[in-house]
């Protein structure tokens, strides 16, 4: 007796086919992947960057266009004034100021009660600048009048900020300093003209590009969909009016339209936002009055319309999930989009204003330095740029071909 295998067919909704055909595509999966990089090291911000500062403006023109890989020996001289130390969450956002001058030198001694350095330069030319710092200067913040060193004994008596007595010895005071107060800091990729470390302000910026888009597309999805539902389901003057509004803002050239915008809002980080997101609904707008024309007649419509649904229950509950595909494929090609406008209005002057890392704003400072010896001052945002509108346009063409029902994998 023969026994014939029976051949189940085992449904699968479509969410899961097209996430199966994205995880084939080796392209669409790595620019996800890096993606994701980037929006971890943004999330994470100043608690991994090299200089945890708010916006990474720690400036020191000594240091002024130092090459990657430059270290640099650094004092940290005690200030008059402490700031509490924030919590996890409140350094991860905005930074935490220092509690201590960074000063940097080349060399260091011990004499007496002091410490004497020699000032670091980038050249050998001419004497090096001397500078002397009480030991007790270095490690407390001592109240004036409230100093003494007793030569004999070799100890120093003072009186902190916070009003409590110490007495040390001169050794004890030296190892402090050794161990806690003489650093070595690495500038991974150099520093800007203004001696800022290169690498935390790029890390930084990345969140800039990324807000940008992200709240843009959510501008502009809010408004497309809302008009293009308009316009596509209930049609007649509605619809009219719609597209003479969409022809007309279509008309205007998406640049010079985000720029008078700019200047009507001011310039500044959320202006921004707004001015971009208000120039990119159009799209989405057009989409989904183009879905939503090809489907409003369907027997699900007006099943909907049988039992009572109001429309905007049908519109929203049961016509856009069946549209979201063109509409997810649009909002990743906009975000690109985003981040090249955001990059050129910085560029320009009037996006994201100094002293906040950008981008766009990071290439207008350097671009000088292309025809100098340190062009990777303006070389490493715009491949940061190129690298990241690049991700998301082909990772908006591997969504599209893995949402796209009518293409069917190698396996099926």
């Amino acid at each position: 007796m023969l026994f014939r295998k029976r051949e189940y067919i085992s449904g699968t909704s479509l969410s899961k086919l097209a996430w199966k055909k994205l995880l084939q595509n080796k392209i669409g999966i790595g620019s996800m992947i890096f993606i994701l990089l980037i929006v971890f090291i943004s999330i994470l911000g100043y608690l991994i960057t090299p200089d945890p500062t708010p916006l990474a403006n720690a400036q020191a023109l000594e240091l002024a266009a130092l090459k990657p890989g430059t270290d640099v020996n650094i004092l940290q001289l005690a200030q008059n004034k402490t700031y509490k130390r924030k919590n996890f969450i409140n350094r991860m956002l905005f930074g935490q100021l220092r509690n201590y001058d960074a000063l940097s030198y080349s060399n260091y001694r011990f004499e007496a009660d002091q410490i004497i350095t020699d000032e670091y330069t980038q050249d050998s030319i001419g004497d090096l600048q001397k500078h002397s710092y009480l030991l007790a200067n270095v490690y407390d913040a001592i109240l004036p009048d409230s100093y003494s060193y007793n030569e004999s004994k070799q100890t120093v008596s003072y009186l902190t900020v916070d009003s409590v007595l110490k007495n040390r010895t001169i050794a004890e005071l030296q190892n402090l300093i050794i161990n806690e107060k003489l650093k070595r800091k690495i500038f991974i990729l150099g520093s800007d003209r203004y001696g800022r470390d290169y690498l935390s302000r790029l890390m930084i910026g990345a969140r800039v590009s990324l807000s940008v888009g992200f709240i843009s597309v959510s501008i502009a999805l809010i408004i497309g969909i809302l008009l293009g539902s308009l316009a596509g389901f209930f049609r007649s003057w509605v619809d009219h009016l719609i597209v003479w509004l969409i022809n007309v803002v279509w008309s205007i050239p998406t640049l010079l339209l985000v720029i008078a915008i700019t200047f009507a809002l001011g310039r500044g980080f959320w202006q921004v936002f707004i001015a971009v997101g208000l120039t990119m609904w159009v799209e989405v707008a057009r989409i989904v009055r183009g879905q939503i024309l090809t489907i409003r007649e369907k027997e699900f419509v007006e099943a909907g319309r049988a039992l009572g649904f109001t429309n905007f229950r049908i519109i929203f509950n049961h016509i856009l999930p069946n549209i979201m595909s063109p509409i997810i494929v649009i909002s990743a090609a906009n975000f690109a989009s985003a981040i090249l406008i955001e990059a050129g209005l910085s560029f320009l002057g009037i996006g994201v204003q100094p002293p906040m890392p950008s981008w766009g704003t990071m290439i207008k400072e350097n671009y000088a330095y292309i025809i100098l010896d340190s062009a990777y001052l303006a070389i490493l945002p715009g491949i940061a740029i190129m690298l990241m509108v690049l991700a998301f346009m082909l990772l908006g063409n591997s969504l599209r071909e893995a949402l796209d029902v009518r293409i069917k994998s190698k396996n099926e």
